[in-house]
C-alpha cells in the first residue's frame, strides 16, 4: 500500500523560501506523475505542480517562476522548492500520486489522483 508523507512546511517571512518533501513508501513513485496542491481555510484545494513520471513539470499560474518541482527517483521523493513567497501562498499543501492510467501530468481535477499525504502547514507572514 502507497503511503506519502509530506515534510518541510513551517513559518516563513514574506519573499522566503521552504522546500517541501513528499516522501513514499511501499510502491515506487518512478513512472508515476506527482501533483502538489494545497488548501487554504475557507478555500478548495487547487493544484500547484504536477511532475510526470519522464520529467515534465507543469505549474498554476500563480506560482510560476517562483516555485520548482523535482523529483529523485533513487529517494522515492519529489520535492518542490518555494522561493519569493507570498502571503497568500499560505495554505497546507498535499502531494498526491496521479492515477497509474495517466502517464502525463492529467492537470489538477483532484479525482484524478488516488492517492494522498497528510499534509503540511505553510505559513507565510511577518
Amino acid at each position: 500500500q502507497l503511503q506519502l508523507v509530506e515534510s518541510g512546511g513551517g513559518l516563513v517571512q514574506p519573499r522566503g523560501s521552504l522546500r517541501l518533501a513528499c516522501a513514499a513508501s511501499g510502491s515506487t513513485l518512478n513512472y508515476n506523475a506527482i501533483g502538489w496542491f494545497r488548501q487554504a481555510p475557507g478555500k478548495e484545494r487547487e493544484g500547484v505542480s504536477c511532475i510526470s513520471g519522464g520529467g515534465s513539470t507543469n505549474y498554476a499560474e500563480s506560482v510560476k517562476g517562483r516555485f520548482t518541482i523535482s523529483r529523485d527517483n533513487a529517494k522515492n521523493t519529489v520535492y518542490l522548492q518555494m522561493n519569493s513567497l507570498k502571503p497568500e501562498d499560505t495554505a497546507v499543501y498535499y502531494c498526491a500520486r496521479a492515477r497509474a492510467t495517466y502517464s502525463a501530468c492529467p492537470g489538477f481535477s483532484p479525482n484524478k489522483y488516488d492517492y494522498w499525504g497528510q499534509g503540511t502547514q505553510v505559513t507565510v507572514s511577518s
